[in-house]
């Protein structure tokens, strides 16, 4: 697994000197190291190893249980790269939800989730517009679900057992690196005789996702959002003989109009605005659930300034601030801003499960929702616990995740009536019981430029994420539409859509799935 020689030692430290921007989901992540330390020799000191540099120790190595730990001993060094032996024509898998490559060898996969971009490929001319436009067109690296976790040919396995920014590289055939932000990297290892045995040990590892409910596997789970005639239209539905699970509609706590066209209301309550827009919702519930449709719907961890419960959340220290003031951090999603809910505070967490998800959402009947956005958390917040948000922002989903189970084990839910969809995570299968396998692109690429984004790079997602192990998941049937006006004719253009089909200009832009 590790190899130290002078000539190639197996770890480098560094100081780092970061630059990270963020514009709605999407990073620019910059490094500067400095200092680089390459220890080439080496003393026992008991059951541990000291790396020195000019004699002095630069680096420990220490095993605890089945996992390696390696320290950066220098003050200010917090940049660690470790090396692990690789063979000569080793396949190497893994990195969580990679949408774009099954075979890693050859490349480097910054492990961070984000939004997964707009064209995913450098080289086009979607992605360029899209990069100009809010640094939106990705790269093939950027996931929703990425995990530092990579197994090879030889049915060996190692999992980077931190959530800080890091980087899975196979650029260099001789050793298989990663890259971590912190001056501690905590290494798992597995090994096994064949696949099946590999991924069931990951499995173990990471959790098994619990079985879908009878009714969520029973038909179709059809998205409607327009307000009271969802429930005409899904008539329609059910008079051709479709077979009708659920009927799924995120606006039900209300819109707002924007310029980018139509966004949900980021306010979770069955306020004004949800009396508005879906009239005895309850009782409109409660009929669907006699004729055995359940009700989904949709949240995310932001309230918006202007709703009924921002003020409610200030009001009780349920935001994150501002590093230089008291001041609540905001965000702007696109004309609206929105205060972020602080997971790192269990009376926060509390909250949000409870008084949110519980008795706005669970106690009307609403037996389900997209859990989303969970990849945002901007990396300048202060956060409750004190924690460095450049740690806790790929730890972020998993909390998410976490106030949603809780939720749901608050109402004897759990594993009966009702499941969660999430389209962002990073490790921890067992607290989610399928994931959204993301939006494509809507078109059908010629072969050789599939992986970054339409239709047929959902597939392979699926399959890549399989490794890891995360087996049950859900996919868009509509398409991602690049949501941005003035991009009419370059959507023509590269093909991302057919003449005639693309927004008249002067319009708001549409997306199937406006949140």
């Amino acid at each position: 697994m590790l190899r130290h020689a002078v000539q190639c030692p197996s770890v480098v430290i560094a100081k780092g000197d970061p630059q990270v921007a963020m514009y709605r989901g999407n990073f620019r992540i910059d490094d500067a190291p400095s200092g680089r330390i390459a220890p080439t020799e080496w003393r026992a000191d008991g059951a541990d190893m000291l790396l020195l540099d000019a004699g002095e120790p630069a680096v420990r190595l220490r095993l605890d249980g089945d996992a390696l730990v390696v320290d950066a001993l220098r003050g200010g060094y917090d940049r660690i790269t470790t090396r692990f032996h690789a063979e000569p024509d080793e396949a190497v898998w893994g990195g969580g939800e990679q949408m774009s490559y099954l075979m890693l060898a050859g490349r480097r996969f910054p492990i961070w989730t984000s939004e997964p971009g707009v064209g995913r490929d450098k080289s086009t001319e979607i992605t360029r517009i899209m990069d100009a436009d809010g640094m939106a067109g990705g790269d093939y690296w950027n996931s929703n679900y990425p995990q530092p976790t990579f197994l090879t040919s030889r049915w060996l396995a190692v999992h980077l057992d931190n959530f800080g920014y890091s980087v899975l590289d196979f650029s260099d055939p001789a050793a298989h690196c990663v890259d971590y932000w912190g001056a501690q990297a905590r290494f798992e290892f597995f090994a096994a005789e064949g696949p099946r045995e590999i991924v069931g040990q990951l499995s173990a590892r990471f959790g098994r996702q619990p079985a879908l409910p009878d009714w969520a596997i029973g038909g179709a789970i059809v998205g409607l959002k327009s307000g009271t005639s969802s429930f005409d239209r899904l008539e329609r539905f059910v008079d051709a003989g479709a077979a009708i699970s659920g009927l799924w509609c995120e606006d039900w706590a209300g819109i707002r109009e924007t310029s980018f066209g139509r966004r949900l209301f980021w306010d979770w309550t069955g306020g004004a605005r949800s009396e508005q827009r879906y009239p005895y919702l309850r009782a409109r519930i409660a009929a669907l659930n006699a004729r055995g449709i359940r009700f989904l719907a949709y949240a995310n961890p932001y309230l918006a300034v202007d709703g009924t419960l921002y003020e409610q959340a200030k009001a009780e220290g349920h935001f994150c601030l501002r590093q230089d003031s008291d001041e609540v951090y905001l965000v702007d999603f696109g004309e609206f801003d929105c205060g972020v809910v602080d997971f790192t505070r269990p009376e926060t967490r509390d909250w949000f499960a409870e008084h949110i998800l519980g008795r706005e959402m669970l106690d009307i009947g609403i037996d389900g929702w997209m859990a989303d956005f969970g990849e945002y958390l901007p990396t300048d917040v202060r956060l409750a616990d004190g924690s460095d948000p450049m740690e806790a922002h790929n730890r972020w989903p998993v909390l998410w995740a976490e106030v949603n189970a809780q939720a749901l084990a608050s109402r004897g839910k759990t594993g009966d009536a009702l499941f969660i969809h999430a389209r962002r995570f990073f490790r921890r299968a067992s607290a989610l019981p399928f994931a959204l396998g993301g939006r494509s692109m809507c078109r059908f690429h010629p072969p050789r430029r599939h992986r970054n984004g339409d239709y047929r790079s959902a597939v392979g997602r699926a399959r890549r994420q399989c490794v890891q192990p995360f087996g049950l998941r859900r996919l868009y049937l509509a398409a991602w539409q690049c949501p941005h006006r003035g991009t009419d004719a370059a959507l023509v253009r590269t093909g991302c859509v057919r003449p005639g089909h693309a927004q008249p200009r002067g319009q708001p832009a549409r997306r199937q799935s406006a949140i």
